[in-house]
């Protein structure tokens, strides 16, 4: 296993974070269709073989395998496998109502699972301008310091789901910061917190994790034939996973990168590409291989839309660039279910079928799209069947 460094804070002394972290999130199952039925045998056997061959991060979260995933590393962490890892795990920032009290109800339900007096790194789960306006005007930062000066959280960070600015804002709102989590992967470098927000992040210190590698299984599942072709075509002879992870590794702004295993031979081949990373690995034909790989799998691309948010605010609140955003992955990946999935978990009211044709985002829009036609043929792709 190869080790990185954790920012520049020195919260964990002369700790260093594995290359590859576990996300404890996508466990093996013994009911496919129940989502919270860890198969408990076969997930300890993935975690024995990570934690063996030298993983010493593990991620969760509140509603991570239907709030089963604390209570199953609860079990598993033995006080000799506690001693190997830090241990991550998140605030549901959507739960959190109007009472400051609610950080406390959270928290300790959270430490009850773990079976924990203590959680080494607890992170706002999916920060957006909306979650974060509301917990910090609730006092989080003051409630989070208590807890840390009580021992009971040993950093506070952050985990990231909007624009740039907003998380740039985000992390000049606070010098205790030690750590973000960011969506990251080759096809994500202009989106959300982008590489822009990976260098920034560094550059103030902070330890910058990055989930969704793969872009949940977008980069390795079906890849088309087009981007097949020039991966092929390199010196370089690696799957399109490994790909992927080495060119997130080579960045020395990372700290490491989180995958969620469901299978032994995922974190076996996982194990074997981190041994294999290194901070400048890829060089300047790699870059630019893959900038190639980028701009063919945007040409399979259904709407041109570059979420520059020009088109909001909707003043019917349809979430136009998320929907887009479904729309062209449900078919650059091939990966129409997924998508549809996510579309269910937009509210009805800002969902594509909401659109009036005002034609004030067309108005706006730098690239020309037709909106409103392309909204309805996102519903029609994405929404409930008929």
């Amino acid at each position: 296993m190869k080790y990185r460094t954790f920012g520049s804070s020195g919260v964990f002394g002369n700790w260093s974070p594995s290359a590859l972290g576990f996300g404890a999130m996508r466990f093996p199952l013994t009911d496919p269709e129940d989502y919270t039925s860890i198969d408990r045998e076969r997930a300890a056997e993935l975690l024995d073989c990570a934690l063996e061959n030298g993983v010493n991060l593990i991620d969760t979260a509140y509603p991570y395998h239907g709030q089963a995933s604390e209570s199953f590393l609860g079990e598993y962490l033995t006080p000799e496998r506690r001693r190997m890892v830090k241990l991550c795990t998140k605030m549901p920032s959507w739960k959190i109502g109007t009472a400051e009290d609610d950080f406390d109800r959270y928290f300790d339900e959270q430490l009850e699972k773990l079976r924990s007096d203590c959680v080494d790194i607890y992170l706002l789960h999916a920060l957006n301008e909306k979650w974060w306006s509301k917990l910090r005007d609730l006092g989080v930062l003051r409630w989070a310091e208590r807890r840390i000066e009580m021992g009971q959280i040993g950093t506070l960070g952050f985990s990231f789901h909007d624009r740039n600015p907003v998380f740039r804002s985000i992390v000049d709102a606070w010098d205790g910061w030690s750590c973000c989590l960011i969506q990251y992967n080759y096809m994500d470098v202009d989106r959300q917190a982008g590489v822009d927000g990976l260098r920034y992040a560094h550059e103030k210190g902070l330890a910058v994790m990055v989930m969704e590698p793969l872009r949940g299984g977008q980069l390795a599942r079906r890849v088309p034939v087009g981007v097949a072709g020039l991966l092929q075509s390199s010196p370089r002879k690696m799957s399109p996973v490994e790909w992927a992870l080495q060119w997130i590794w080579s960045q020395p702004e990372v700290s490491l990168v989180l995958s969620g295993m469901g299978t032994l031979e995922e974190v076996r081949q996982n194990i074997e590409y981190a041994g294999r990373s290194a901070t400048g690995l890829l060089g300047e034909e790699d870059e630019d291989l893959i900038d190639r790989v980028r701009r063919e799998y945007r040409t399979r691309m259904v709407v041109p839309c570059t979420q520059c948010g020009y088109c909001m605010p909707c003043p019917s609140e349809v979430e136009i660039p998320h929907i887009f955003d479904l729309l062209n992955s449900s078919v650059l990946y091939d990966d129409l279910d997924r998508m549809r999935t996510m579309y269910t978990w937009i509210g009805e009211e800002k969902r594509a079928d909401r659109c009036t044709s005002c034609g004030e985002c067309e108005e706006k829009c730098p690239q020309a799209v037709d909106i409103t036609g392309q909204l309805a043929r996102a519903h029609a792709r994405l929404g409930p069947r008929s």
